[in-house]
């Protein structure tokens, strides 16, 4: 017998104990009552001139002591009568609660797809039904958006090596390869290893990310930004796109390496998905107890549809693109991680002339952290 039948039958046995005691003090209730209204009767009667059909200490009918030893009697008998009914009452009320268990064993095993689908009557253990098939729903989701995502990370990962090991092989069975060959085979392979090493770098900050954060020091996003800013210029420069920058001083508390990859994929997203001439702006202000980061960047027209799909892991406008100067569909998801890490808010808008305007909001470092408002579930673009 496992623990767990151990743990139910306590369960079951502790509840026919509690009914039992319920009965049981009902019928002494009972017994006391009757018994002393007959005694009342036998006192309140003259022994001199008794009463036609009053029964006294001295005529025919019951006595006390009689009283006394039936009505010990009846408490003797209605101790196992009240331990049985009480095992069976507890028995019906557990019955619901062991289908419950049974089902959810079943599930929990791998068939995910199953629910409970308790019927009337609506009580207590229903809404507690009701509640579990909500979980196991979103644990289906859950379980099928991990796959889906292994699936993808397992795709981007193995594509990179594919393509390395054919260009070495290619390049080992040329008999005539010369010097220029190889070293050109080499270039292609150390662009390759660095695809693949950005790819990992990327999946290690969204597992990261995912995890929640482990401290908590003050910053200035104003500060993060500018330091983003001045890596990205060159990009921005070469691609024809101004980086407009509003910064204000916005003090806030979270994770320093975070936040940075959270500033650094919102502004790699602007830059990429732009288009040339275009522009990209970023501000920083602090509004009561919440700072905000918003960027904004022109670019092609979005689908109000697709926002929120693009916020999931290795998704992006456009799929089919090869291109990998687009990114890996990481760096929303990213964002998006970062964000519910640190118990922010995420707004994505499609401008209607094209292109994004993504708003972070975090709370004041002042601020209280259990004041903080949960993470909406964001809309946006996949930027990698």
């Amino acid at each position: 017998m496992t623990s767990q039948q151990l743990a139910r039958k306590s369960l079951q046995t502790r509840l026919a104990l509690a009914y039992a005691a319920g009965i049981y003090a009902a019928g002494v209730s009972v017994l006391v009552f009757v018994d002393v209204s007959l005694v009342s009767v036998q006192s309140a009667a003259p022994k001199g001139d008794p009463s036609p059909g009053v029964t006294t200490g001295t005529g025919k009918g019951i006595s006390l002591s009689q009283l006394l030893t039936g009505s010990a009697v009846a408490l003797v008998i209605l101790i196992p009568v009240a331990l049985a009914l009480g095992w069976f009452v507890a028995g019906r009320f557990l019955n619901p609660l062991r289908a419950i268990t049974a089902t959810a064993k079943i599930i929990s095993a791998g068939d995910l797809h199953r629910r409970l689908d308790l019927g009337e009557p609506t009580d207590e253990l229903t809404e507690l039904g009701h509640t579990l098939d909500d979980l196991f729903a979103r644990l289906q989701a859950s379980f099928d958006a991990q796959r889906h995502f292994v699936a993808n990370a397992s795709h981007e990962l193995r594509t990179p090596l594919a393509g390395l090991r054919t260009l070495l092989e290619v390049a080992l069975a040329d008999p005539d390869a010369d010097a220029d060959a190889l070293r050109s085979a080499c270039q292609e392979a150390l662009a390759l290893g660095g695809h693949q090493e950005r790819l990992v770098k990327a999946l290690l900050v969204l597992a990261t990310s995912e995890r929640g954060i482990s401290r908590r020091d003050t910053l200035d996003l104003a500060q993060v930004v500018e330091g983003v800013l001045v890596s990205r210029r060159d990009q921005a420069t070469e691609r024809g796109i101004d980086l407009a920058e509003h910064l204000t001083p916005a003090v806030t508390a979270g994770d320093p390496r975070l936040i940075e990859s959270l500033v650094a994929n919102l502004v790699d997203n602007a830059i990429r998905h732009n288009h040339p001439d275009g522009h990209v702006e970023i501000t920083t202000r602090t509004s009561g107890t919440q700072v905000t980061l918003t960027i904004t960047n022109s670019g092609q027209t979005i689908p109000n549809d697709q926002i929120q799909r693009l916020f999931q892991p290795f998704q992006k406008l456009a799929p089919d693109r090869s291109d990998r100067r687009d990114g890996y569909g990481l760096g929303l998801a990213i964002v998006n991680a970062v964000t519910r890490a640190h118990h922010a808010t995420l707004t994505t808008s499609a401008r209607p002339e094209g292109g994004l305007s993504i708003a972070v909001r975090f709370a004041h470092a002042s601020a209280p952290r259990l004041s903080l408002p949960l993470a909406e579930r964001p809309t946006g673009r996949s930027p990698m």
